[in-house]
């Protein structure tokens, strides 16, 4: 029987973070957890633009070191990857911990199933492909380059330009020491072209919407200035500066590879099921505060209620940006309209999240049902799609996404 090596990180079993008494008495477990702090702090008194809406009230957000995690997966996620490619051979769990690599020889695997995170430093999520490939043993996903390369925000966006793909005009703040000039530059910025108010800001080297909330949307050059200088010393690390495009959003699960890779039917935003007053940003007031078991938002529509030669145009970009970044076996890749109404890439998640239950709102699978595929079905595609890359034989019959894909679009 073959042998798959599956590679994760578990997130720790503690109790979740009080939010909001009132506000979030039972936070919902969602794939992207509490993005950062408020601090108390308050918005600019300075007037908001008459294009966006004024900024609805928030929860205090938890302690600094509540989302350390995030990236991480729970045990019903790992017990759900589990089972799926347990109809594929026997399953070797790998924790991706300090005795990764002695546990990887141990093991022997045929193929390794990875959807591990890592756990430090700008390319974490390389270590375990890294690791594999110094081993020599095939593994699931992209390659070490491309998951260091999608971490950093500023270089995807660099080499997505550099190819023709549309992606919102950006500067990177490395240090205090640069945010007077760049202010400066984008409050005097006049050009269609150039970068100017507003802008959105987030850390360049995290994932899971750490460090999103709607503080990021800065409308003048003080809220601008101060929410530089906070991430940089939540973060510690450069905060990437972008053209905030106003348009609807939408997330995108790629599947396959070379001509073969298909954009399963697009997941949209739906921002009017936030509370009035609220930004157009699904964040962490969104994930967390407003969006409770108890009350949950109809935050997404699957397949996204557009027009097809909308739908076709955001395909092909998002596909092209695959290529472009060598993405291999399975990727999200978020989408966002500017003021045209042309798509520009957003991000693009490598390692997208994969949560089992429905009522979680995970975006991958969430695309993969309504495109005929169930959960245990998307895993093991995304492993089949693997070992045919790599002359891995995986028992049974390819079951070809492509005509699921073809069957969830008609």
């Amino acid at each position: 029987m073959i042998r798959i090596g599956f590679a994760y990180n578990q997130k720790p079993d503690v109790e979740p973070a009080r939010i909001d008494e009132d506000a979030a008495e039972s936070p919902r477990p969602e794939e992207d957890p509490p993005s950062t702090r408020r601090d108390g702090w308050s918005r600019s008194t300075e007037p908001a633009s008459d294009e966006l809406p004024a900024v609805a009230a928030v929860a205090e957000s938890p302690s600094a070191d509540d989302d350390e995690f995030a990236e991480w997966d729970s045990a019903e996620t790992i017990e759900a990857v589990d089972a799926a490619l347990s109809g594929l051979g026997k399953v070797v769990r790998l924790e991706a911990d300090a005795d990764f690599p002695a546990k990887l020889r141990a093991a022997k695997p045929d193929i390794v199933f990875n959807i591990a995170e890592g756990m430090y430093g700008v390319n974490r999520e390389a270590h375990v492909p890294a690791i594999c490939e110094f081993f020599g043993v095939p593994y699931s996903g992209s390659d070490p380059f491309t998951l260091s390369l999608c971490l950093d925000k500023a270089r995807t966006k660099e080499v997505l330009a550099y190819h023709g793909v549309p992606t919102a005009a950006f500067a990177l703040v490395r240090d205090r020491a640069e945010i007077a000039k760049l202010v400066s530059r984008v409050a005097k910025a006049r050009s269609a072209k150039a970068l100017r108010l507003p802008v959105f800001v987030k850390p360049v080297h995290e994932g899971s919407s750490k460090g999103i909330t709607e503080r990021n949307l800065c409308r003048t050059s003080a809220e601008l200035a101060e929410q530089i200088v906070f991430l940089l010393d939540r973060y510690e690390q450069p905060v990437l500066v972008e053209e905030y495009l106003p348009g609807a959003e939408f997330t995108c699960a790629i599947l396959g590879n070379g001509s073969e890779a298909q954009v399963l039917p697009l997941v949209g935003m739906n921002f009017a099921a936030l509370p009035e007053g609220a930004l157009p940003v699904y964040g962490y007031e969104a994930k967390w505060v407003w969006d409770r078991p108890d009350n949950p938002l109809e935050m997404f529509e699957c397949p996204a209620r557009i027009g097809e030669t909308l739908r076709q145009e955001i395909e092909s970009i998002v596909l092209r940006a695959y290529r472009v970044l060598a993405c291999r076996d399975w990727s999200r890749i978020d989408v966002r309209l500017d003021a045209a109404g042309v798509p520009n890439v957003v991000e693009v998640n490598p390692l997208p999240g994969i949560l089992p239950n429905p009522e979680d709102n995970s975006c991958f699978p969430k695309a993969a049902r309504a495109a005929g595929l169930g959960y245990e079905e998307l895993i093991q595609s995304a492993l089949r799609n693997a070992a045919e890359r790599q002359g891995v034989s995986l028992p049974g019959k390819a079951a070809r996404a492509r005509s699921h894909i073809a069957v969830g679009l008609g």
